[in-house]
C-alpha cells in the first residue's frame, strides 16, 4: 500500500526498546521508551494472530474468508465489526472511491500480472460483484443481499492493526512509541519521517515532524506490470474497474489514526489530483501531501495548510 522513505529519529533522549518481525505479508516495527526495558514482541505476535485471523483473506479459515464464502456471518472478534464500520465511513465520504468489495478485481489485477497480460477487458463483467451498499451489518452480524459479493480490507487492515499495537502499548503505560506495519505509522511523542520521491525510490523528496498522529502513504509507482506496450497499476478503481493516467504520483495522509490515514490514502489515487484536492478540502481532520508530476515531468509538491509548518526539508 505505501512506503516512507524513513522513520528517522525520536526527537527526544530516552532507552528505545526496538523490535520487529514478519506478519501480514510484510515487516514489522515497533519502537518504544520504557525504563523497564519490557520486550512486547510475543505479545505483538499474538496480536498479529489474532487480527489475521478476523481479517486476512489469504487464511481460509478467517471470519472474513468464512463471510466471503456465504450470505451472512456473526461476528467472532470485534476486529471485523470495527474494520467494517471503518470502512463504511470511509466509503461514504470518499464517494466510493474506497470500497472493500473490489476484490474480484483485484484478483483479476493479480492474475494478470502473474500471466503478464490484460486483464481489464474482464472489468465490465466483475463490476457486477462490486458495491458495498450490498453489505448490511450490525454489531452482532454481516450479511450480502447478493451472491458472490466479496470483502477484502487490503486497504486498511495494516492500519487498523498498527492502531491496535498503539493501543496495546498505551495500555502498558507507554507514554513514548511509535508502531509500523509495512510502512503504515502511528506514533506518540514526535519523530522525523521521510516521504520518498516517487520518481527517484529510494530517495527522501521532504521530511516531516510527526507529533502523536499517524500516517500512510499510497503511490501508484511501485506495484504495476507492463504487457504489450502497456502499463497496469494495482490501483483498483471501483467504479470501473481500473485508474484512468493521472498526473498525481502518490498521497501520504496525516490522520489522529492509522486506520483512517490508509483508509484514504488508496481513494486519492483512485480521484487523481483534483478529486483528491476536493476531497481534502472536505475532510478537515485529515493533513495530505500529494506528490505529482508536473508539466516538465518533474515531482511537484502539494500540501494542505496545516501540514505546511511541520515540514523538514
Amino acid at each position: 500500500m505505501m512506503y516512507l522513505a524513513a522513520i528517522w529519529m525520536l526527537l527526544q533522549n530516552g532507552p528505545l526498546v526496538k523490535l520487529e518481525g514478519f506478519a501480514q505479508g510484510t515487516v514489522w516495527h515497533m519502537q518504544y521508551e520504557d525504563g523497564g526495558r519490557r520486550n512486547f514482541k510475543t505479545q505483538a505476535d499474538s496480536i498479529f494472530e489474532v487480527i489475521d485471523g478476523a481479517l486476512s483473506t489469504y487464511r481460509a479459515d478467517s471470519e472474513i474468508s468464512s463471510f466471503n464464502q456465504f450470505e451472512d456471518w456473526r461476528f467472532q472478534s470485534g476486529h471485523f465489526y470495527e474494520v467494517l464500520q471503518h470502512s463504511a465511513d470511509i466509503y461514504k465520504a470518499t464517494g466510493g472511491a474506497f470500497d472493500p468489495t473490489v476484490m474480484p478485481l483485484v484478483e483479476a489485477y493479480r492474475e494478470g500480472k502473474r500471466s503478464g497480460r490484460d486483464w481489464t477487458w474482464k472489468a465490465d463483467s466483475l463490476l457486477q460483484y462490486v458495491g458495498f451498499q450490498y453489505i448490511f451489518f450490525d454489531r452482532e452480524t454481516v450479511r450480502k443481499t447478493k451472491p458472490d459479493v466479496r470483502l477484502d480490507f487490503d486497504g486498511i487492515a495494516q492500519g487498523y492493526t498498527v492502531d491496535v499495537l498503539a493501543r496495546y502499548l498505551e495500555a502498558q503505560g507507554v507514554q513514548r512509541y511509535m508502531t509500523e506495519v509495512g510502512g503504515e505509522v502511528r506514533c506518540k511523542g514526535t519523530w522525523e519521517i521521510g516521504i520518498e520521491d516517487p520518481q527517484q525510490p529510494g530517495k527522501a523528496l521532504l521530511g516531516i515532524k510527526l507529533t502523536d498522529a499517524a500516517i500512510s502513504t499510497a503511490g501508484n509507482y511501485q506495484n504495476f506490470y507492463t504487457a504489450n506496450g502497456r502499463t497496469y497499476g494495482h490501483i483498483i478503481h471501483p467504479k470501473i474497474g481500473f485508474v484512468h493516467p493521472d498526473s498525481l504520483l502518490s498521497a501520504t495522509i496525516i490522520a489522529p489514526d492509522a486506520v483512517t490515514a490508509d483508509g484514504f490514502d488508496t481513494p486519492c489515487l483512485v480521484l487523481g489530483f483534483e478529486g483528491s484536492k476536493q476531497l481534502l478540502r472536505r475532510e478537515k481532520n485529515l493533513q495530505a501531501i500529494l506528490l505529482y508530476k508536473d508539466h516538465n515531468g518533474h515531482t511537484a509538491v502539494y500540501m494542505t495548510d496545516g501540514i505546511k509548518a511541520l515540514v523538514v526539508r
